[in-house]
Protein backbone atom coordinates (compact mmCIF):
# COMPACT_ATOMS: atom_id res chain seq x y z
CA UNK A 1 0.00 0.00 0.00
CA UNK A 2 1.31 3.45 -0.92
CA UNK A 3 2.49 5.67 1.97
CA UNK A 4 0.12 8.44 0.89
CA UNK A 5 -2.79 6.00 1.25
CA UNK A 6 -1.64 4.98 4.74
CA UNK A 7 -1.43 8.65 5.74
CA UNK A 8 -4.95 9.33 4.44
CA UNK A 9 -6.29 6.32 6.38
CA UNK A 10 -4.75 7.66 9.58
CA UNK A 11 -6.09 11.18 8.98
CA UNK A 12 -9.66 10.12 7.96
CA UNK A 13 -10.36 6.69 9.48
CA UNK A 14 -14.17 6.67 9.13
CA UNK A 15 -14.81 7.38 5.44
CA UNK A 16 -17.68 5.19 4.15
CA UNK A 17 -16.86 2.35 1.76
CA UNK A 18 -17.87 2.57 -1.88
CA UNK A 19 -19.59 -0.31 -3.72
CA UNK A 20 -20.31 -0.94 -7.39
CA UNK A 21 -18.10 1.81 -8.82
CA UNK A 22 -15.13 -0.27 -10.00
CA UNK A 23 -14.96 -3.51 -11.97
CA UNK A 24 -12.19 -5.89 -13.07
CA UNK A 25 -12.97 -7.85 -16.22
CA UNK A 26 -11.73 -11.25 -17.39
CA UNK A 27 -8.88 -9.63 -19.34
CA UNK A 28 -7.50 -7.61 -16.41
CA UNK A 29 -9.06 -4.30 -17.49
CA UNK A 30 -10.46 -1.87 -14.94
CA UNK A 31 -13.86 -0.21 -15.45
CA UNK A 32 -15.32 2.85 -13.78
CA UNK A 33 -19.06 2.35 -13.23
CA UNK A 34 -21.04 5.56 -12.72
CA UNK A 35 -24.65 5.79 -11.46
CA UNK A 36 -26.11 5.28 -14.95
CA UNK A 37 -23.98 2.18 -15.57
CA UNK A 38 -24.90 0.67 -12.22
CA UNK A 39 -28.60 1.34 -12.88
CA UNK A 40 -28.24 -0.43 -16.25
CA UNK A 41 -27.27 -3.70 -14.58
CA UNK A 42 -24.68 -5.76 -12.79
CA UNK A 43 -21.06 -6.10 -13.83
CA UNK A 44 -19.96 -7.33 -16.36
CA UNK A 45 -23.22 -6.98 -18.35
CA UNK A 46 -23.00 -3.23 -17.69
CA UNK A 47 -19.25 -2.58 -17.63
CA UNK A 48 -18.95 1.20 -17.70
CA UNK A 49 -15.93 3.16 -18.91
CA UNK A 50 -12.65 1.34 -19.35
CA UNK A 51 -9.83 3.04 -17.49
CA UNK A 52 -6.97 3.96 -19.82
CA UNK A 53 -4.84 6.28 -17.66
CA UNK A 54 -1.68 4.26 -16.97
CA UNK A 55 -0.70 6.01 -13.72
CA UNK A 56 -4.23 5.63 -12.30
CA UNK A 57 -4.26 1.92 -13.22
CA UNK A 58 -0.85 1.45 -11.57
CA UNK A 59 -2.12 3.24 -8.43
CA UNK A 60 -5.20 1.02 -8.27
CA UNK A 61 -3.13 -2.13 -8.73
CA UNK A 62 -0.59 -1.16 -6.05
CA UNK A 63 -3.43 -0.62 -3.58
CA UNK A 64 -5.56 -3.65 -4.53
CA UNK A 65 -6.27 -5.95 -1.60
CA UNK A 66 -9.01 -8.00 0.03
CA UNK A 67 -10.78 -7.82 3.35
CA UNK A 68 -11.51 -10.62 5.83
CA UNK A 69 -14.75 -11.51 3.98
CA UNK A 70 -12.89 -12.06 0.69
CA UNK A 71 -14.13 -8.84 -0.90
CA UNK A 72 -11.47 -7.27 -3.13
CA UNK A 73 -11.06 -3.52 -3.01
CA UNK A 74 -8.89 -0.62 -4.07
CA UNK A 75 -7.83 1.51 -1.11
CA UNK A 76 -8.33 5.02 -2.50
CA UNK A 77 -6.90 7.21 0.20
CA UNK A 78 -9.18 6.76 3.21
CA UNK A 79 -11.93 5.05 1.18
CA UNK A 80 -12.26 1.40 0.19
CA UNK A 81 -13.66 1.07 -3.31
CA UNK A 82 -14.91 -2.50 -3.57
CA UNK A 83 -14.35 -4.25 -6.89
CA UNK A 84 -16.89 -6.15 -8.97
CA UNK A 85 -15.18 -9.21 -10.49
CA UNK A 86 -16.06 -10.76 -13.83
CA UNK A 87 -14.15 -14.02 -13.36
CA UNK A 88 -11.68 -13.98 -10.45
CA UNK A 89 -9.64 -11.54 -8.34
CA UNK A 90 -6.63 -11.97 -10.62
CA UNK A 91 -5.95 -12.29 -14.33
CA UNK A 92 -2.75 -14.15 -15.12
CA UNK A 93 -0.48 -13.47 -18.08
CA UNK A 94 1.54 -16.50 -19.17
CA UNK A 95 4.83 -15.99 -20.98
CA UNK A 96 6.47 -18.05 -23.71
CA UNK A 97 8.71 -19.51 -21.00
CA UNK A 98 5.61 -20.40 -18.91
CA UNK A 99 6.35 -17.66 -16.39
CA UNK A 100 3.22 -16.18 -14.87
CA UNK A 101 2.49 -12.56 -13.96
CA UNK A 102 -0.59 -10.95 -12.51
CA UNK A 103 -2.59 -8.29 -14.38
CA UNK A 104 -0.65 -5.90 -12.11
CA UNK A 105 2.66 -7.24 -13.47
CA UNK A 106 3.77 -9.13 -10.35
CA UNK A 107 5.44 -12.53 -10.92
CA UNK A 108 3.70 -15.49 -9.27
CA UNK A 109 4.31 -19.21 -8.96
CA UNK A 110 1.17 -21.27 -9.67
CA UNK A 111 0.41 -24.17 -7.34
CA UNK A 112 -2.65 -25.57 -9.13
CA UNK A 113 -4.40 -25.47 -12.49
CA UNK A 114 -8.18 -25.61 -12.90
CA UNK A 115 -10.53 -25.77 -15.87
CA UNK A 116 -14.24 -25.00 -15.59
CA UNK A 117 -17.25 -26.32 -17.50
CA UNK A 118 -16.84 -23.57 -20.13
CA UNK A 119 -13.19 -24.43 -20.73
CA UNK A 120 -11.85 -21.37 -18.89
CA UNK A 121 -8.43 -21.97 -17.40
CA UNK A 122 -7.53 -20.77 -13.89
CA UNK A 123 -4.30 -20.89 -11.92
CA UNK A 124 -3.98 -20.80 -8.15
CA UNK A 125 -1.03 -18.78 -6.81
CA UNK A 126 -0.13 -17.19 -3.44
CA UNK A 127 -2.19 -14.01 -4.07
CA UNK A 128 -5.27 -16.10 -4.90
CA UNK A 129 -7.24 -17.48 -7.82
CA UNK A 130 -6.82 -16.02 -11.27
CA UNK A 131 -8.09 -16.59 -14.77
CA UNK A 132 -5.53 -17.13 -17.54
CA UNK A 133 -5.80 -14.25 -20.03
CA UNK A 134 -7.42 -15.37 -23.29
CA UNK A 135 -4.36 -14.32 -25.31
CA UNK A 136 -2.17 -16.64 -23.25
CA UNK A 137 -4.23 -19.83 -23.32
CA UNK A 138 -1.93 -21.22 -26.04
CA UNK A 139 1.12 -20.98 -23.77
CA UNK A 140 -0.87 -22.45 -20.89
CA UNK A 141 -2.01 -25.35 -23.11
CA UNK A 142 1.62 -25.99 -23.98
CA UNK A 143 2.54 -26.06 -20.27
CA UNK A 144 -0.25 -28.57 -19.69
CA UNK A 145 0.89 -30.74 -22.60
CA UNK A 146 4.41 -30.76 -21.15
CA UNK A 147 3.03 -31.84 -17.76
CA UNK A 148 4.05 -28.63 -15.96
CA UNK A 149 0.42 -28.05 -14.91
CA UNK A 150 -2.22 -30.73 -14.44
CA UNK A 151 -5.73 -29.32 -14.76
CA UNK A 152 -8.45 -30.24 -12.29
CA UNK A 153 -12.08 -29.96 -13.44
CA UNK A 154 -14.17 -27.48 -11.45
CA UNK A 155 -17.51 -25.73 -11.65
CA UNK A 156 -17.12 -21.94 -11.97
CA UNK A 157 -19.95 -21.29 -9.50
CA UNK A 158 -18.00 -23.17 -6.78
CA UNK A 159 -14.77 -21.17 -7.13
CA UNK A 160 -15.69 -18.17 -4.92
CA UNK A 161 -16.57 -20.39 -1.94
CA UNK A 162 -13.56 -22.63 -2.50
CA UNK A 163 -11.07 -19.77 -2.78
CA UNK A 164 -12.77 -17.30 -0.45
CA UNK A 165 -13.50 -14.38 -2.76
CA UNK A 166 -16.67 -12.40 -3.37
CA UNK A 167 -17.58 -11.74 -6.99
CA UNK A 168 -19.90 -8.80 -6.26
CA UNK A 169 -19.53 -6.93 -2.99
CA UNK A 170 -22.26 -4.60 -4.29
CA UNK A 171 -24.84 -7.38 -4.78
CA UNK A 172 -27.94 -6.56 -2.79
CA UNK A 173 -26.73 -3.05 -1.90
CA UNK A 174 -28.50 0.08 -3.14
CA UNK A 175 -26.70 2.21 -5.73
CA UNK A 176 -24.78 4.92 -3.90
CA UNK A 177 -23.02 8.09 -4.88
CA UNK A 178 -19.22 8.20 -4.73
CA UNK A 179 -17.69 10.21 -1.93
Amino acid sequence: MDDIVKQALAKWPNVPHCYGWLGLDARGNWYLRDDRTQAAGAFPAAKGSRLEHEKLIDFIQRNYEHDEQGQWFFQNGPQRVYVELEAAPWVWRVGEDFSVRSHAGEPVEPSACLVDEQGRLYLVAPPGLGLVHTQDVGYAAEAIEQGRWVPESVRAEELPARFGHVMSPAAGRPVQAAH
